[in-house]
């Protein structure tokens, strides 16, 4: 409880918890478009139509991308941050990656809750399209959260994160890139779960 009210944390997946997707189909597949993720660009629309042009232009399906999810582990520390988490706070993830694609990483992170978007697939297993559940939905959420009461605390990484952090009691960039830091000044940085755990129990 902080000041009379339960608290929860919501955060990002990629980068603070999982590797990028992204980036792991641009390995495998070669295509180095594909490496660009929130932390190079901020409009996440923009982002999306490279994405799908790419994969169409490559014919790269859904289940290609899947094969490769499943072979991703979380990031060093991040079950363990997890499992401790949840013995002092609420918790839920505030992703905008897509159910189709975390759902293999979920098991691996203890089936925390997760609030994603949804992508558009054909017949012939192609990704066509996608679909937010509202825009600014990480902020969004955040709100509902402090009106439903919580203490929010709020840890994210990249460029899309950032309006999230802003609207929490408590946020904080997790390893941004230099040029997220630049832009956004303001927010506070942890570079490790230890870091993050310490500043999370300043607050307890």
């Amino acid at each position: 409880m902080l000041n009379g009210k339960p608290a929860i944390l919501a955060a990002d997946l990629e980068g603070v918890f999982v590797p990028e997707i992204w980036i792991s189909v641009a390995q495998k597949t070669g295509i180095d478009g594909l490496r660009l993720t929130t932390r190079d660009l901020a409009d996440y629309d923009e982002l999306m139509r490279l994405r799908l042009s790419l994969l169409k232009k490559h014919k790269i399906s859904l289940s290609d991308i899947q094969s490769v999810i499943e072979t991703m582990e979380p990031l060093p520390g991040a079950v363990d941050f997890l499992t401790w988490v949840r013995t002092k706070m609420q918790f839920v993830i505030l992703t905008d990656s897509y159910y189709q694609f975390v759902r293999p990483l979920l098991g691996k992170l203890g089936q925390p809750t997760v609030f994603a978007h949804t992508l558009e697939i054909n017949q012939k297993d192609e990704v066509v399209g996608y679909r937010l559940r509202t825009n600014d939905s990480k902020r969004q959420a955040i709100e509902a959260f402090r009106s439903l009461g919580f203490h929010t605390f709020a840890l994210g990484d990249s460029y899309n994160d950032s309006s999230m952090l802003l609207a929490a009691d408590d946020g904080f960039f997790f390893r941004p890139p230099s040029n997220v830091v630049a832009d956004f000044p303001q927010l506070p940085v942890v570079k490790n779960y230890k870091e993050l755990q310490a500043k999370l129990m300043q607050k307890d």
